[in-house]
């Protein structure tokens, strides 16, 4: 939900500061019962902060998230020096060529919990997910907070215990891509793991120079099981550029409905209702800077052309499907779930999928996939199936359990 403490919120470093002010402020009536600041009333001082903090404070939605709505030229994005003192850009020429859902199909479009109570921001702010303690617990370091493990993107056995089950193009000049990604709750079996199905706009070698551009859906990112939405950037193969979402100065955000982090629902089930979000990432043919599309028009920003090396001219890959880490080293497989946590031969209402497939051309259209090529690292594990048909175009079923009787 918003909160309510101020509907515009700062970015992170100065509600910190803010808590120390408190923290300040507060010690001169303790001072009147105890006279010298002992390290055991730091621990008092700290309960009267989150107590107050509690009060002014509305309630964290059923996810658990706080929303703060920021100025949005006061978010993340405009601390980086190339855009300080700037506004975000107008919205670009959108893609022609766009497939659109029949309205008698049997899919729905997906929307974010914190905006079931009919929850927004105002003109003018972006809506912004409160990072907490434990998020910051949760990373092996303040430095690497909000990256991710630096690992090589190649499709074989020895990708650092990341394993994925993808359909890609590559060889040709791609301006973009989208997709329909059908949205499940993975479980995922520790706090070292996780489960995402995303796609991947890649430029550049496997190796230091690699730059990806990258959305979709991921569980336990924030220690919890929900699927949430994100957006991830890097233009040095993970090592010191890049982040997930806002947390970093890169993405720029322009839309005030839409919380990059954000829990998605409701969720596909086994035998039951199917739901899928669409996304559609762009390169913009006049200023250069590629957009992010969420579900049918819905505007989400834009990362900037000079945060990359190769990907300011186009990309030479584009991939979409599921990553799953598996933190064991030894023994037994992990049994975190991919998709759905079923394999691809359940087929529709069982595995999960991707559908409508489509790259961005030259000419800013978008276009069927001509030579879609699709890969398990552990097929044992977590398999793929692709086909095309004329109500999804290119698609695949994609996912498994992890741990079963032929993967142990």
């Amino acid at each position: 939900m918003a909160s309510s403490c101020c509907k515009i919120s700062p970015i992170i470093s100065v509600f910190v500061f803010f808590l120390f002010f408190i923290a300040s402020v507060q010690s001169q009536s303790f001072n009147v019962t105890n006279q010298n600041l002992r390290p055991g009333n730091f621990s008092n001082k700290l309960k009267y902060i989150r107590a107050h903090l509690i009060k002014i404070n509305k309630p964290a939605s059923p996810d658990g998230d706080i929303i703060d709505c920021v100025l949005t030229h006061q978010q993340p994005a405009f601390d980086h020096p190339q855009l300080r003192g700037q506004k975000p850009m107008d919205p670009p020429e959108r893609p022609e060529g766009r497939v659109r859902t029949s309205s008698k199909e049997m899919f729905e479009e997906n929307y974010q919990i914190w905006t079931m109570s009919d929850e927004s921001c105002p003109e003018n702010t972006v809506p912004i997910r409160r990072t907490r303690e434990e998020d910051l617990l949760r990373a092996a370091s303040i430095r690497r907070f909000g990256r991710k493990i630096r690992r090589p993107i190649r499709r074989d056995s020895s990708t650092n215990g990341h394993e994925h089950a993808v359909g890609y193009v590559s060889g040709d000049q791609y301006y973009g891509a989208k997709a329909s990604i059908n949205v499940w709750a993975p479980r995922v079996a520790n706090r070292y793991e996780f489960s995402l199905s995303q796609m991947w706009v890649i430029a550049g070698s496997f190796s230091d120079d690699l730059n990806t551009i990258e959305a979709g859906w991921q569980a336990k990112i924030y220690g919890d099981n929900y699927p949430r939405f994100f957006t991830y950037w890097t233009s040095d193969a993970y090592q010191a550029t890049g982040c997930y979402n806002l947390l970093c100065s890169g993405f720029v955000q322009t839309n005030n409905r839409i919380a990059i982090g954000a829990a998605i629902s409701p969720t596909s089930s086994y035998n039951g209702g199917q739901f899928d979000i669409s996304l559609l990432i762009w390169k913009d043919p006049k200023h250069g800077n590629w957009w992010l599309e969420f579900g049918n028009g819905i505007l989400v920003g834009y990362w900037p052309s000079f945060l990359f090396t190769h990907l300011r001219d186009r990309a030479s890959m584009v991939q979409f499907g599921g990553e799953i880490v598996n933190s064991r080293s030894s023994g037994s497989h992990t049994s975190t779930q991919m998709g759905s946590g079923h394999f691809a031969g359940e087929g529709f209402g069982k595995a999960s999928y991707f559908r409508n497939l489509q790259v961005v051309d030259w000419d800013n259209s978008l276009i069927p996939l001509s030579n879609l090529r699709i890969l398990a690292d552990h097929p044992n594990c977590y398999d793929i199936r692709g086909g095309i048909n004329r109500v999804w175009g290119n698609y695949f079923y994609y996912g498994g359990p992890g741990r079963n009787s032929k993967c142990p």
